[in-house]
């Protein structure tokens, strides 16, 4: 009975053993200690203050063709990004109106100058014919003075020589004012055909006739707002020329700015449309702001190897100002700010060490540091929103 016993209970006591086992739970890797950072060494690099602004790149070689009055377009013979040539006919626009106004405009004008001429011809005439007349009682009365000196003419002979050179004098006043007069008047009209005519001549430049817009240069449309059937605006142009030859791109910027640009200063440009970056040279700054805006227009010129770029499409400029060479950098996010203090964190011997800063210039996502850090330094740039001074650090990442 022993003997059966005993192998039973060896057997219970394996069972309670692999039981135990199985419950067993392993432990978990101690991680190590300190927050997790990761640094970037402080080093001397240029820094300038970045000012960005929005233009659009234009033709070196524009050419806007306005018509000073409303109208209507009947027919339009090319498309937008079409090339064109000197003289091509555009569109055509119902300009019945303001042809008869034109013609009727020069016709009076012409008219009136005529009058004039004729007018300012006759009164010469007269006049020329009055001075005859004065020189020659000027010398009748001179020839009787005379002859009275010698006994041969009376004094009343020289009073009725006087009278008579009087009488033609004013004579002649008179006419000098009437053709000041006349003159006056005729000039006046004429001016009025004059200007008239002038502002049809605005509305008439580019158009034939028969009312044709007619191409002043060759190139590509790159606007075109006339439309068969529409109207076309006086505030608008009805096509714009872009020459091939060459681009530009225009921005407009604040007073403030004018006075740190330079031509020949360089910046930064990008036209997205055309997924181009590139650096522009200042080429002209305006010295004169604009009426309505009150902003001043810069020109920025575009590398010729640059392509793709398209008369109309936004870009925009970045100037650089204000520039410290050789400062002390850091990325600007690594900066915080508590209670009107900048702080950053750097790494020393594994332990973070709070540093207050003073900053410079900002730009291209740096600040220059005036003081508070040293070039070499192991500056936190990622998880210093989660650090003490003195707390322990483990440096991650690259």
């Amino acid at each position: 009975m022993k003997k059966q016993i005993i192998p039973l209970l060896a057997a219970l006591f394996l069972l309670t053993l692999t039981g135990c086992a199985g419950n067993t739970k392993a432990e978990p890797a101690e991680l190590p200690a300190g927050v997790a950072v990761q640094v970037r060494t402080v080093e001397r690099r240029d820094v300038a203050t970045e000012n960005r602004v929005t233009g659009s790149v234009t033709s070196d070689n524009e050419t806007s063709i306005y018509v000073a009055s409303t109208a209507k377009c009947t027919a339009v013979y090319f498309e937008s990004g079409d090339a064109v040539k000197k003289g091509d006919v555009i569109c055509t626009l119902d300009l019945g109106s303001t042809l008869a106004s034109y013609n009727a405009a020069r016709i009076s004008y012409d008219s009136a100058v005529s009058s004039y001429d004729q007018q300012q011809a006759v009164f010469d005439q007269q006049l020329a014919m009055q001075d005859k007349q004065i020189a020659l009682y000027e010398k009748t009365l001179s020839d009787t003075k005379a002859l009275h000196e010698i006994g041969a003419a009376s004094q009343l002979e020289i009073d009725q020589a006087e009278l008579a050179l009087e009488g033609a004098q004013v004579q002649r006043a008179s006419t000098v004012a009437q053709r000041d007069s006349t003159l006056a008047q005729l000039r006046a009209g004429m001016e009025n055909y004059r200007s008239n005519l002038e502002q049809l001549n605005v509305v008439m430049d580019n158009v034939d006739a028969r009312g044709n817009v007619v191409a002043p240069a060759s190139g590509l449309l790159s606007s075109l707002t006339a439309n068969e059937g529409s109207f076309v605006s006086a505030n608008y142009p009805v096509a714009v020329i872009s020459g091939a030859e060459q681009m530009k791109v225009t921005v407009y910027v604040s007073e403030s700015l004018v006075p740190k640009l330079n031509i020949g200063d360089a910046a930064h440009v990008t036209i997205a449309s055309a997924d181009a970056d590139f650096s522009g040279v200042i080429r002209s700054v305006e010295q004169a702001a604009n009426m309505q805006t009150k902003l001043y227009a810069v020109v920025l010129s575009v590398p010729s190897d640059v392509e793709g770029l398209v008369s109309g499409m936004s870009a925009t400029v970045t100037f650089f100002t204000e520039t410290a060479a050789g400062a002390l950098a850091i990325p600007s996010e690594s900066i915080l700010t508590a209670n009107g203090e900048q702080y950053v964190f750097v790494v020393e011997n594994g332990t973070a060490v709070r540093t207050a800063v003073t900053t410079g210039l900002t730009g291209d996502g740096v600040t220059s540091v005036l003081s508070g850090l040293d070039a070499g330094q192991q500056l936190v740039v990622v998880g210093q929103q989660y650090l003490s001074d003195g707390d322990a650090v483990r440096i991650v990442g690259g």
